[in-house]
């Protein structure tokens, strides 16, 4: 058996065991368990508690189910969309896997909580962190700073060969006008 099955069934068997333990006529019948992978409020004290597998252990999960084949046998939770585990079950169900389905840890289970998926905006264009947001972060100076300064060095760049050619002829007759200043005698060196 390789170890991403035998993750998946551990888990099936720690979760079930108690409850069949508990009742052994629910083998038959689909039994209502609470779902590990979300918090729960306890009734007695009006406190929630948090989920029993962390979002770390949900995620190794998943990834073993999924390498098993036996996606369909998690609960949903904020690592596992509902909708990914009925289009696993499907395709379990038409899959050659009788042998694994007449196990009882492979069961049918109703899991009691319900998992609401957070509708972030923007995901369906794949932009999600700054969806709605009228400017991206504030940034460093020079990252805001990037777009005048480049438009300042292309405007000053557009020109250059004349700027140059006008600077050295300049320059050129500077040189000239002093040197005749020189020899002229209007003024020293």
């Amino acid at each position: 058996m390789s170890a991403a099955l035998q993750a998946v069934k551990q888990f099936r068997i720690r979760e079930l065991a108690p409850l069949l333990k508990a009742d052994p006529k629910l083998s038959t019948a689909r039994p209502k368990v609470l779902n590990p992978f979300l918090p729960h409020k306890n009734p007695e004290s009006g406190r929630w508690a948090p989920p029993k597998y962390s979002l770390r252990r949900q995620a190794e999960l998943i990834k073993s189910a999924r390498a098993s084949g036996l996606l369909h046998l998690l609960p949903p939770g904020p690592k596992l969309a509902p909708k990914t585990i009925e289009d696993a079950s499907t395709s379990a169900q038409t899959s050659a896997e009788a042998t694994e389905q007449a196990k009882w840890w492979t069961a049918a289970i109703e899991w009691d909580g319900e998992f609401k998926e957070k509708e972030v905006k923007g995901a369906d264009v794949g932009n999600r962190l700054y969806a709605g947001k009228k400017r991206m972060f504030k940034g460093h100076k020079w990252e805001r700073m990037a777009d005048k300064r480049t438009w300042k060095r292309d405007m000053l760049m557009k020109h250059m060969s004349k700027r140059i050619a006008r600077f050295k002829t300049v320059r050129g007759l500077g040189g000239a006008l002093r040197l005749w200043r020189v020899l002229t005698g209007d003024c020293v060196l």
